[in-house]
């Protein structure tokens, strides 16, 4: 992780408030599903030092592991040793590859969340959406199952029935003024 001095006053509150969001039972889960798709063992506790000491390089996350697993050949180059930039190239790739296999922005996370253990919170939800996604396309996935549109579609005669609906017909609320209620005490003289 890059040095970088101690954050102050406002920052600290914001880095402090992301950090609380973390969940070590997620991030179990997270490094669990991992694992079991690119069919490696590893330490899988939930702890920060942990998921970051996993993840950090981007190879578990795109090399021959889990984003080729998902969707083959999505990334074709994987950079190895232990060049910053290089490391840092491959979670851009895998961010990249997850944009294109349909995560938004917002379930995406920037390259230094992971790297310099910015935002681990956010990269968590990453894998939780990509498991949604996965699911979606047959592959084993992660967390709750993504929902699927189911429209209605009514009859002219349906919704003209909703508009002979008489207000009085909803409820009675007793003639709706304030008689009977009393704010403080009486004026006592």
């Amino acid at each position: 992780m890059a040095e970088r001095t101690e954050k102050h006053g406002f920052a600290k509150q914001a880095f402090d408030k992301i950090q609380s969001k973390y969940d070590v039972t997620q991030a179990q889960e997270a490094l669990q599903w991992i694992s079991e798709m690119i069919g490696e063992q590893f330490d899988t506790s939930g702890d920060m030092d942990n998921v970051y000491k996993q993840l950090r390089d981007g190879r578990k996350l795109c090399q021959y592991r889990l984003m080729n697993v998902i969707v083959p050949n999505s990334i074709p180059k994987i950079n190895s040793g232990e060049n910053n930039f290089k490391l840092m190239e491959n979670i851009a790739r895998f961010v990249q590859a997850a944009r294109a296999y349909g995560l938004s922005d917002s379930e995406t996370f920037q390259t230094v969340d992971l790297y310099e253990k910015m935002n681990l919170h956010q990269v968590i939800l990453c894998l939780f959406a990509l498991g949604r996604k996965a699911q979606k396309q047959g592959v084993r996935g992660l967390g709750p199952k993504e929902s699927e549109k189911n429209e209605r579609t009514f009859s002219s005669e349906t919704l003209t029935q909703g508009n002979r609906v008489i207000s009085t017909q909803y409820g009675y609320n007793k003639g709706a003024t304030q008689s009977g209620i009393i704010f403080g005490n009486t004026r006592h003289m």
